[in-house]
């Protein structure tokens, strides 16, 4: 099979697609034959070396995938033919760059029908991430308000269609230039996060999604037992330690695999409620175009690899 791989960290230039053996899948695992795979800035940051989370190469980066069951060991939860999506193994290597990936059937859910695979594929890691924080660490109900950073970007354009499918109210953060593309979304209010005092027409919120690492920055929103969610500074004990002296609620996300949310995810993206923007798609070879797409940091929505 045909899989992109890493002799190196570095540039983009160091994904390379490779020939090697498919993978066999263990008990209580499936065989999945990727149609596409998302592309996420932590794909980026590991090849880079920027973040170490695989150790030293050779490692497969991509975690996001969407594909058909080709085989299924015994006690596997479905069957060949079913169609599947999720993010395998994160964050230990899944190398889902590949024609073939072999996954524990419980980290993979059942394809949304109202989306193709390449739409699929820009889900996992951004709508779990989105997930995790606002519904499970945040537990955001109808009603709440909520403030979202980097609202037109791959976890922020879900978290705002997953904030609105709770019922909240949101007001998001982005450039003056995605307005349009966020309110779209749902946003009951868009912000330009690069004018000064920005912040000060927020008011007050219940929860703030923060993927931007601005620290206590947002604290000034949140009232006394508000909730900060964390995406980029989840590690933090400092800021969390600041953050509860305060006194208000940290929590930290870091995302990981979790079926029992994707299916979740996928219901409420079958009855309309949430649909994932493709900003691009690049063939599997062009890994590394995409690598450098994602590097801008501007990308409106998902990249996607498309595979076979």
């Amino acid at each position: 099979m045909r899989a992109v791989v890493q002799q190196t960290v570095g540039g983009p230039e160091v994904l390379e697609v490779v020939e090697t053996d498919r993978p066999a899948p263990l008990s209580a695992e499936v065989l999945v034959r990727v149609h596409a795979a998302g592309v996420n800035p932590v794909d980026a940051a590991v090849r880079s070396g920027m973040y170490p989370l695989l150790g030293e190469p050779p490692f497969g980066v991509g975690w996001d995938i969407s594909g058909v069951v080709e085989e299924a060991a015994p006690g596997a939860r479905f069957k060949v033919g079913d169609e599947v999506f999720g993010m395998p193994f994160f964050p230990r290597a899944a190398t889902g760059y590949a024609e073939y990936v072999a996954v524990p059937s419980r980290q993979v859910a059942r394809k949304p029908a109202s989306l193709d695979h390449v739409q699929a594929a820009a889900l996992p890691l951004a709508a779990l991430t989105a997930w995790q924080g606002l519904v499970d660490a945040a537990g955001l109900a109808e009603g709440q308000r909520v403030l979202i950073h980097r609202a037109a970007g791959g976890v922020g354009h879900l978290a705002v269609q997953i904030a609105k499918a709770r019922g909240a109210h949101v007001i998001a953060l982005a450039s003056e230039a995605k307005h349009e593309f966020v309110r779209s979304l749902g946003a009951d209010e868009v912000l330009d996060y690069r004018e000064e005092g920005f912040l000060e027409r927020v008011g007050q919120v219940d929860v703030v999604f923060d993927s931007s690492s601005q620290g206590t920055a947002s604290l000034a929103v949140l009232p006394e037992g508000g909730v900060l969610v964390s995406i980029m500074e989840h590690w933090n004990t400092a800021l969390a330690a600041e953050v509860e002296a305060a006194g208000r609620r940290f929590a930290g996300v870091s995302v990981e695999p979790d079926y029992a949310s994707l299916e979740a995810i996928a219901r409420l993206v079958d009855e309309g409620r949430i649909r994932p923007h493709i900003a691009e798609t690049f063939p599997l070879e062009e890994a590394g175009k995409a690598h450098e797409l994602i590097a801008t940091g501007r990308t409106q929505g998902k990249i996607v690899l498309t595979v076979g």
